[in-house]
């Protein structure tokens, strides 16, 4: 039987370590801290002065229809039913002033082709002129005829793009940029149009039900680090958390075959012996602990040039309830997107609210105080129920590298999943999945890091990801 590491319990090892279990390996999965989940993790807060505690998530990691890999494995986690797809695409876009009452909405209608699914929600779009919608019309068709995988479309951005189109500055801040900050975590007029394309052809330009949103009901803990965990035990898995990777050594002399080469993975706590070795973790930790025969320095070195980008979440705790609102965008406001995560973070009295804010250079490097005060404002201002209660709690949880910097010029600087020696491939976002860094790219590349590796047993009769789209 093979034996394989996977190092790394995000997404990427999960998948990775399912599949390669599926397929009869005697798999190991060493995680650095003490919960499985990777960047998609969640924090408890203790109950104070009467105030019952809550469980918060580090990030708010939504999800779409068009998702398949992801949705493959939570349907695999048996956890499917709690991270619910909307029936079809609507989303309430919120402004302060005398709009607050009155959202403009981005959703598709039941029937009809794409693009056409999206024409009444643009016709009706207010934050947008008349003239404005109409140009906007002639981007989205224009953008079905950009192809993501050409490298041409990475050394331009979605910005210069869509000027070129007649799109104003208002259009782009006001349409594109809702999506496209969210799906990329940086500004159109710095994100690469690759992936720009990506996001918009894959879920507004392909299948008309491809962008339906799908927001989970209980915790990121819940959703994936122990519903993983009781599936990777019953797999037969080692799962090892508290397991920091120090080293990855080949244990043959250079002109060894390397389609035979073994390794040693060394921990804090001792070493471990493997036929193959699957490195899923960020690129800045993949770049230490690959050795240079499987990839050589400048290789790695280009991995540092993917750099990072920020998140920062600003969660709310209110005495009552403020808005009946699941999740809304907002425009000419501090706040990008809300979500109520009252359920999901088990408060049992008033409201819980967080504010994801996203591209967030400036802001996470804001002192907390700062922040809170900001964003509580900036929630007053967008739903008048917030202005008569009380924020009895509130707090910041920052992600510095929630992200890798999704600029032109990215494609050539991502890995693919092979690498110089035969036993060992690389998973995770950032590497050369073709999507964006999402929780579908994580999964998609732990099942491609698996596939890549040459094993003596085929697979079970039930494997995840299947003959993905």
């Amino acid at each position: 039987m093979t034996s394989v590491v996977v190092v790394g319990g995000g997404l990427a090892g999960i998948a990775a370590a399912v599949r390669l279990a599926d397929r009869g390996a005697r798999v190991t999965l060493l995680e650095a801290r003490a919960h499985l989940g990777g960047a998609t993790y969640s924090l408890d807060r203790p109950a104070v002065a009467g105030r019952s505690g809550l469980v918060a998530d580090t990030g708010q990691h939504v999800f779409l229809r068009c998702y398949h890999a992801y949705r493959a494995l939570l349907e695999r986690l048996d956890v499917a039913a709690l991270a619910p797809v909307q029936d079809h695409l609507a989303i309430p876009v919120l402004r302060p002033g005398e709009h607050a009452d009155r959202p403009d909405w981005i959703y598709r209608t039941r029937r009809g082709p794409a693009p056409l699914h999206l024409a009444r929600s643009l016709v009706a779009y207010k934050p947008l002129t008349p003239l404005e919608r109409l140009r906007a019309g002639t981007a989205t068709l224009a953008l079905r005829r950009v192809d993501p995988d050409d490298p041409r479309r990475d050394t331009a951005t979605f910005g210069e793009w869509l000027r070129e189109r007649r799109q104003s500055g208002r259009a782009i801040e006001r349409l594109w940029g809702v999506i496209a900050v969210a799906a990329l975590n940086l500004p159109p007029d710095e994100a690469s149009l690759a992936l720009a394309a990506k996001v918009f052809r894959t879920a507004f330009l392909g299948r008309p039900e491809a962008a339906d949103l799908g927001v989970p009901t209980v915790s990121l803990r819940q959703l994936h680090a122990q519903p993983a965990g009781r599936l990777l035990e019953s797999l037969g898995v080692d799962v090892r958390t508290n397991a920091k990777v120090l080293a990855i050594e080949p244990v043959s002399d250079v002109g060894t075959d390397p389609a035979t080469e073994r390794f040693v993975v060394r921990t804090r706590t001792g070493e471990l012996s493997a036929d193959a070795v699957v490195v899923a973790v960020p690129h800045q930790a993949a770049a230490r602990l690959v050795p240079a025969r499987a990839v050589p320095d400048e290789g790695r070195e280009r991995w540092a040039r993917l750099g990072s980008a920020p998140i920062v979440n600003v969660h709310l705790r209110y005495d009552r309830r403020v808005t009946a609102f699941p999740y809304a965008g907002a425009l000419d406001s501090p706040v990008q997107w809300i979500f109520d995560r009252t359920r999901a973070a088990g408060v049992d009295r008033g409201q819980y609210l967080v504010v994801s804010v996203s591209a967030a250079h400036a802001e996470v490097a804001m002192p907390t105080e700062e922040l809170r005060r900001t964003y509580a404002n900036a929630v007053d201002d967008l739903l008048p129920g917030a202005r008569s209660a009380q924020v009895v709690e509130s707090f910041v949880t920052r992600e510095p590298h929630a992200t890798f910097r999704q600029v032109p010029g990215t494609a050539a600087l991502r890995p693919p999943t092979h690498t110089g020696l035969p036993g060992l491939t690389l998973a995770g976002a950032w590497t050369a999945t073709g999507w964006p860094d999402t929780m579908e790219g994580a999964v998609r590349s732990g099942l491609r890091a698996a596939d890549a590796l040459s094993l003596t047993r085929t697979p079970t009769s039930r494997p995840l990801g299947e003959a993905l789209p």
